[in-house]
């Protein structure tokens, strides 16, 4: 029998969602660590993802994202995990999160999704003629495993603290029972 260790939390959602503003928050509330999975692959890189993608290609950083999930997330305790929205859209990589965290998907609508991104050109994937088109459209590719979250929570309407109050409940409700002696 596997044991399922949720020490962890780990937020997944489209770009613009909160996932970060949310992760640092709750990781300084709990004293827990934080990782960024786009910002770790950054690290590693050496290069921004925009610059990832213009001179690797978007099949270079998945990779990137891939060995974060199988060789770092595993070894992860009492840590706080922001990923990336195309990450957390993987099924095979929410999967694996799983095993390790408790997974909440943030979401919001896709046009306050276009209003909190759309004036940040380091955004890859919406550069294009029609930006709240691709996030439409991602949205609804990604979103069958955005649903596959342990938990499901909107950001819009609220505030920081009722979003971490909120991921705190669950955590607490779905955190692994130490066995009386």
């Amino acid at each position: 029998m596997r044991i399922i260790r949720r020490e962890n939390i780990a937020l997944i959602g489209f770009m613009g969602v909160g996932k970060t503003t949310c992760g640092q928050y709750l990781a300084r509330r709990l004293g827990y660590d934080y990782l960024d999975t786009d910002q770790e692959i950054v690290k590693r890189a050496g290069q921004s993802i925009a610059n990832i993608f213009k001179t690797q290609g978007e099949a270079a950083f998945r990779a990137m994202e891939r060995e974060l999930v199988y060789n770092t997330i595993p070894r992860l305790r009492h840590t706080i995990i922001s990923t990336g929205g195309g990450l957390g859209a993987n099924a095979e990589y929410v999967s694996v999160l799983k095993q390790y965290a408790l997974v909440v998907h943030l979401h919001l609508p896709a046009e306050d999704i276009y209003e909190r991104v759309k004036d940040n050109r380091s955004r890859p994937l919406l550069q294009t003629e029609d930006p709240l088109g691709r996030i439409r459209e991602l949205l609804e590719q990604r979103l069958p495993v955005y649903h596959t979250a342990h938990v499901e929570l909107t950001t819009q309407n609220r505030s920081l603290s009722q979003i971490v109050f909120q991921i705190l409940l669950n955590y607490h409700h779905h955190a692994p029972r130490r066995r009386k002696k």
